[in-house]
């Protein structure tokens, strides 16, 4: 199992360490990034912090059911010497690691709908390219706020939403129907084959506008929304949603970080430690999740986010 996962990991961080460390701003962006702080320690102490920092945050991430790339940019944000730019270029690197792991899988395994994913990845990619040429033209303290106000209604959405595993569809509508949103999936616990179908699939699109805009601005990723819309509103049944989600981050994710790299909001020295640290978290975050109890690690999770955001929102206003 051990050599399985290896085998995917490594061209993903080949891949990954090639494009950082030949970007034509690798130099100024990390000597840029020396100047934000943390000038008195050795070049290795941050990243090596941060590693571990991350490795925490891919545990608890597992833990509470909630993407990595949700928890990163606001703690890391929060608690590390970085340019806000950095961490947030970072932050799409960290979400779209993992949706590239996971992706290939969960289309094997049907849960992905490709059918699902291709229409609303368009709109979210398109927009996701947007918001990131807009959070990268405007004042930082404008973003600390806007980052900080976003979190908590983030962390507001974790608490009070409640998925449906199998949502009830009456009746597709005309949208979804044009663009072949249904299919069916095998439950593998059960055997059952399940059909589903989409309903309210035009408001579902608008929302999507906002995400990609969210996560373009912010390198939140997206799974936090994308879940909750594909199953509450669209009608999916979650382990679709889910796996649509995880999926869609690969590609509305990609869309956003060449802008980031291209305008030299990707360091190696604070991108790489984050996606192995996180990566590796999780995989361990897996194996402690069966005698853990996830409810609870989830308003820890929910706490923190909350304390995040105040913090963002506070610095934003220079207090």
């Amino acid at each position: 199992m051990f050599m399985r996962l290896s085998r995917r990991v490594t061209p993903v961080f080949l891949w990954l360490s090639l494009m950082l460390f030949t970007s034509p701003v690798y130099a100024a962006a990390e000597s840029a990034a020396a100047a934000g702080g943390g000038a008195d320690w050795p070049w290795w102490f941050w990243p090596l912090v941060l590693f571990v920092f991350c490795f925490v945050l891919g545990i608890l991430a597992v833990l509470a059911g909630v993407g990595g790339g949700v928890l990163y940019v606001p703690l890391v944000s929060a608690f590390f010497p970085f340019h806000l730019d950095f961490v947030r270029g970072a932050g799409l690197f960290v979400a779209l690691a993992g949706a590239l792991m996971a992706g290939p899988g969960l289309l094997r395994r049907g849960l992905a709908s490709l059918r699902l994913a291709l229409p609303v990845a368009l709109i979210a990619s398109t927009f996701a390219i947007l918001g990131a040429f807009i959070g990268l033209s405007l004042p930082t303290t404008i973003v600390q706020i806007l980052l900080g106000a976003t979190i908590i209604f983030i962390a507001i959405l974790l608490l009070l939403s409640k998925n449906v595993e199998y949502p009830v569809v009456t009746k597709q509508d005309a949208v979804g129907l044009a663009l072949g949103m249904h299919g069916s999936y095998i439950e593998e616990t059960t055997g059952k084959i399940y059909e589903y179908k989409t309903h309210r699939t035009w408001g579902g699109l608008l929302i999507f506008v906002l995400i990609g805009l969210v996560a373009g601005m912010f390198g939140l990723g997206a799974g936090w929304a994308n879940i909750p819309v594909l199953n509450l509103m669209m009608g999916a049944p979650l382990k679709i949603s889910v796996a649509t989600s995880k999926f869609l981050l690969s590609i509305t994710d990609t869309s956003a970080a060449w802008v980031y790299l291209n305008k030299g909001g990707i360091i190696p020295l604070v991108a790489i430690p984050s996606i192995v640290g996180l990566m590796l978290g999780s995989l361990v975050g897996v194996k402690i999740l069966a005698r853990a109890k996830p409810a609870a690690i989830r308003y820890i999770v929910i706490a923190v986010l909350l304390f995040a955001g105040v913090r963002a929102l506070l610095k934003g206003l220079g207090i």
